[in-house]
């Protein structure tokens, strides 16, 4: 497919002007990367529609039971998977929790039942977010080389190495569970601040997102970058757990051993980790830790200066699509979304609602980048400048448009200027 992009209304001519642009957003003063299920395809994890299909696969009966008790719609056990009306999964756990609640207190009959489907769809949940299992075994998670993060660590040096001194770590914020940022960052060594704080002890305090970390030997020019990012785990992880009031993060070892019993035993019919966000919990603990982390991603989308890149994520959660909105109201915000079923169509009955929203808004400030396999995470991973080329670039430009002027103030020097 040829390349396609399209800024406000008017079409981007060519991948060098798009390069062009993420070069200038990369020197903005806050900078951002929203990610969703579909960055993590490479590494191993899936999308909504693959996470719905290996479901099927493996509980048919389950989702014969949704559909007959209305919890999904009739196209959504449809055989031809491209016709498939495909569930928001993390809609449908909502539901399932709501309605548990409720038949307990009810003494509903098919209550048990319903924790056993609901355990069932968090199984193909927490299969979609592995990755890779071996990953879990490691103490060091996955290997510093592993190529499935490849891209993951290109994206995350270069958003890094393009700070200035002075400006603030880049903000990662996704709606994945898994472990992919996480990995990436250690691999490279790269500090991530998530949210938690302590070394055995790993509980959620909102006020580490205020920190950040510096050489204090740096001075000058030497302070160019930043040494960590912030992260912000829209829709929790397969690494936290609430206990007692708080939410902790574990380790990943430890975390595989849950992992792994509520997978293989298929009487349990909860995972003890924080997987989806269950509305029916929402005024609890978790509900504090998932607003506190939506409130940073709201106030980061206020921020002046401010580039948000969108990858992966397929509009289907209404909470960030309505942010996104409200967030161009920010005269100074500047959205890039890569979403792979774009073909320039800004009216495509195809795209997601949400999405032909912002199209329709034919706002300059909002750039969308499709044509399928070049709107996946390897092409932005490309396409992001290199920050030492960039700046090499950024210099020789600089010189040329200098020369005529260096040399207008040498002539006035001698008294030549009214000669020449």
């Amino acid at each position: 497919m040829p390349f396609v992009a399209v800024r406000g209304a008017t079409p981007l001519q060519d991948e060098v002007e798009l390069r062009a642009h993420l070069a200038t957003l990369l020197r903005l003063e806050n900078v951002g990367l929203l990610l969703g299920a579909g960055a993590s395809v490479a590494a191993g994890g899936k999308t909504m529609a693959g996470l719905w299909e290996d479901f099927l696969a493996a509980s048919p009966d389950d989702a014969k039971w949704l559909l007959e008790h209305k919890f999904v719609k009739e196209g959504a056990l449809e055989e031809d998977a491209g016709l498939r009306d495909v569930p928001n999964v993390e809609e449908l756990g909502d539901s399932l929790e709501i309605a548990y609640v409720e038949w307990r207190r009810q003494g509903v009959a098919d209550a048990d039942r319903l924790a056993v489907v609901r355990a069932q769809l968090s199984r193909a949940v927490v299969k979609a977010a592995l990755l890779q299992a071996a990953w879990w075994a490691l103490p060091s998670g996955a290997e510093s080389d592993a190529p499935q993060l490849e891209n993951h660590r290109s994206v995350l040096q270069k958003l890094v190495a393009a700070r200035q001194p002075g400006q603030a770590a880049p903000w990662v914020f996704t709606t994945n569970y898994d472990l992919a940022i996480e990995w990436a960052s250690e691999s490279i060594d790269l500090q991530v601040v998530n949210g938690f704080l302590g070394v055995h002890g790993r509980r959620f305090s909102p006020q580490s997102f205020d920190l950040g970390y510096r050489n204090t030997q740096a001075r000058g020019e030497a302070r160019f970058g930043v040494y960590n990012i912030y992260l912000a785990k829209l829709h929790g992880s397969l690494t936290w757990r609430e206990e007692a009031d708080q939410v902790y993060e574990v380790q990943a070892t430890l975390a595989a051993r849950c992992i792994h019993k509520f997978l293989t035993d298929a009487g349990r019919t909860e995972l003890g980790l924080m997987v989806m966000p269950r509305a029916a919990k929402y005024m609890q603990t978790v509900g504090y830790v998932l607003g506190e982390l939506f409130r940073r991603f709201s106030e980061f989308l206020a921020r002046p200066q401010a580039a948000l890149v969108v990858c992966g994520y397929g509009f289907g959660d209404e909470h960030i699509n309505r942010l996104l909105r409200s967030a161009l109201l920010n005269p100074t915000l500047q959205l890039v979304i890569y979403f792979p079923q774009f073909t320039g169509d800004v009216k495509a009955a195809a795209l997601p609602e949400a999405l032909r929203k912002l199209l329709s808004l034919k706002n300059p400030r909002v750039t969308v980048v499709g044509g399928g396999a070049a709107a996946y995470l390897d092409k932005l991973a490309a396409q992001l400048p290199d920050p030492l080329l960039y700046d090499e670039d950024m210099r020789k430009l600089e010189k040329a448009l200098r020369a005529p002027v260096d040399k207008q103030e040498e002539q006035d020097d001698l008294g030549l200027g009214d000669l020449a």
